[in-house]
C-alpha cells in the first residue's frame, strides 16, 4: 500500500491540513527535508520560530549542532531525512500535546514508508512518545535499539537539550556512534519494496 504515496500528495495534503489548532498559528508547514532515498532518518520534536519562518526544519541553534552532530560521524544533511513530530510550530515553542501529535502520525508514517530508512534516529521525549508510545522516558530509552521489521530505532537527546545541559553530550555522542556503527553494518543498498528488509517495515517503524 505505501508504494502507491507520492511525495507530492504527502506535501500537497500536509500543506492543507487543519486537523488541529497548531495550523492556524502557523507561518509555515515544515513538512521535513533531506534525502528522500536516506538510509537515515531523524525524527525531532516540532518547529521552532527560525523553523515556521523558513519552512525547514532544524534550522535555528539546535540545527546547527546538529549539522555538527552529524559531521562528526560523517554525514552531511543531505545524506539524511530530517522531519519532526508535528508539521506546525505549537505556541511559545510548547511540547505538543497529545491529540497534536495524534493528527501528525499518519504523515509521519507515510514519510517513513515513501524513504524506507533503514535506520532511524529519534530526537528528544516526544520522537520517542510519537514513534515508540508514550510511557517511556527519554534517560532510560537512549542508547537502546528496537527493531521493527526490519528498521533500526534509536532514541537520543534532542540537540536542544544538548544545548540546555551540555552535561548530556557524552551521552549523545556515545549515541551517534552507534547509528555510525549501525550504518556500516547494514547493506549500502536498500532493499526493493516487498523483497523483506526495511522495504515494507518502515512505514510500520513510525507507529506508536
Amino acid at each position: 500500500m505505501e508504494r502507491l504515496l507520492s511525495w507530492d500528495s504527502l506535501l500537497e495534503r500536509i500543506e492543507a491540513c487543519r486537523q488541529c489548532p497548531l495550523a492556524d498559528g502557523a507561518t509555515r508547514k515544515v513538512p521535513g527535508q533531506g534525502d528522500r532515498d536516506a538510509r537515515l532518518m531523524l525524527i525531532g520534536e516540532g518547529p521552532g520560530a527560525e523553523e515556521d519562518r523558513q519552512g525547514l526544519a532544524f534550522v535555528g541553534a539546535a540545527g546547527q549542532l546538529l549539522t555538527r552532530m552529524l559531521e562528526a560521524i560523517g554525514l552531511r544533511r543531505g545524506d539524511v531525512f530530517i522531519a519532526n513530530a508535528v508539521k506546525c510550530r505549537p505556541p511559545q515553542n510548547r511540547v505538543p500535546a497529545p491529540e497534536e501529535m495524534a493528527a501528525c502520525l499518519p504523515f509521519l508514517r507515510e514519510q517513513a514508508g515513501l524513504i524506507r530508512p533503514q535506520v532511524i534516529l529519534l530526537l528528544g521525549a516526544t520522537a520517542l512518545a510519537a514513534v515508540l508510545g508514550p510511557g517511556l522516558r527519554i534517560t532510560r530509552a537512549r542508547g537502546q535499539w528496537t527493531q521493527r521489521k526490519g528498521v533500526y530505532i534509536l532514541p537520543t537527546y534532542h540537540p536542544a537539550a544538548l544545548l540546555r545541559d551540555p552535561s548530556k553530550k557524552r551521552d549523545a555522542w556515545e549515541d551517534l556512534k552507534m547509528v555510525r556503527d549501525k550504518l556500516n553494518e547494514l547493506p549500502s543498498a536498500k532493499p526493493e519494496p516487498g523483497a523483506g528488509g526495511s522495504g515494507p517495515g518502515a512505514s510500520q517503524a513510525a507507529r506508536a
